[in-house]
């Protein structure tokens, strides 16, 4: 059983994005409802939360060292020192807020929403030059993404309905066809959320209320259960010098609920060996 070691507690309410700084060795994360956001240095166990404000539904780095920051129906910039400008705002009348996002290889960045109804919820990609285009709609919550290694697949998570999708993926357009569905998770597996494909292909997805982490193959069978210490793990990511630490969030911090575990930045040391994290490079 792989060792998982705590790396930070801030009681997150919903710790998610999980992202590896390769410039910086460090990791960095978000408490989506608080708008705090975290880092660690693994090297010296540091870690801080520096900054907090507007509510964060997920993130990017952006190549100029900024953070592109997905809001509530809103775009924003948090430059290094701190500075932060709105971009875009009023996107979409039908979304609550956006939820998981992730840079492509030309720095376009695919962007998911939690829908204010059951079927409003959606994906969006934002190019280099500011465009906004929505994919699909028809979700209540759009979830975790990650491309194959050889940047032909795309995979995105729909929540609602337990299901993650498989869609052809052309870097240079940015375009998604032939959506399908790739995997069904059983509901005694708790709902699959965010997710990471490393550099072998295989998928590894988070499940909310399930204890648990899945490694799935790239024909979607089940190789691996990883078991955590809370309920709510919301997503992964892999970093360190060689990419082989998986870091995990969790969520419902309260302090009291599972011994205080709840909310906690997770590490598992040496489990795979990831893929870089790309890096957005959006022009507002």
């Amino acid at each position: 059983m792989p060792l998982v070691e705590a790396v930070a507690n801030y009681h997150c309410i919903t710790g998610e994005n999980p992202l590896w700084n390769a410039a910086e060795g460090r990791i960095y994360w978000v408490d989506i409802e608080t708008g705090r956001l975290f880092r660690a240095d693994p090297a010296s166990g540091a870690h801080e939360c520096f900054y907090q404000g507007e509510l964060v539904g997920g993130f990017t780095f952006q190549q100029d060292s900024s953070l592109l920051l997905f809001e509530s129906d809103r775009i924003a910039a948090l430059s290094a020192g701190g500075a932060r400008r709105v971009l875009r705002e009023g996107i979409d009348a039908a979304m609550s807020r956006f939820n998981d996002v992730i840079a492509d290889p030309e720095g376009r960045v695919f962007a998911g929403t939690i829908g204010r109804t059951g079927e409003n919820g959606a994906l969006f990609r934002i190019d280099r030059d500011g465009a906004i285009t929505l994919l699909w709609r028809g979700t209540g919550c759009a979830n975790g993404m990650g491309f194959t290694p050889d940047l032909r697949g795309f995979y995105w998570t729909c929540s609602t309905t337990r299901r993650i999708f498989f869609a052809d993926y052309d870097a240079n357009t940015g375009s998604l066809r032939d959506r399908r569905l790739w995997y069904q998770a059983p509901d005694s597996e708790g709902t699959p959320d965010g997710m990471s494909v490393d550099a072998a292909g295989d998928v590894w997805t988070t499940r909310w209320d399930g204890h648990a982490m899945y490694r799935l193959s790239p024909t979607a069978q089940r190789l691996e259960r990883i078991e955590l210490p809370v309920a709510k793990v919301s997503s992964v990511t892999f970093g360190g010098p060689n990419l082989e630490d998986a870091y995990i969030t969790t969520a419902g911090g309260t302090g009291t609920a599972e011994g205080g575990r709840e909310g906690t930045l997770y590490r598992i040391a040496g489990l795979s060996r990831g893929q870089p994290e790309q890096l957005s490079q959006i022009l507002l």
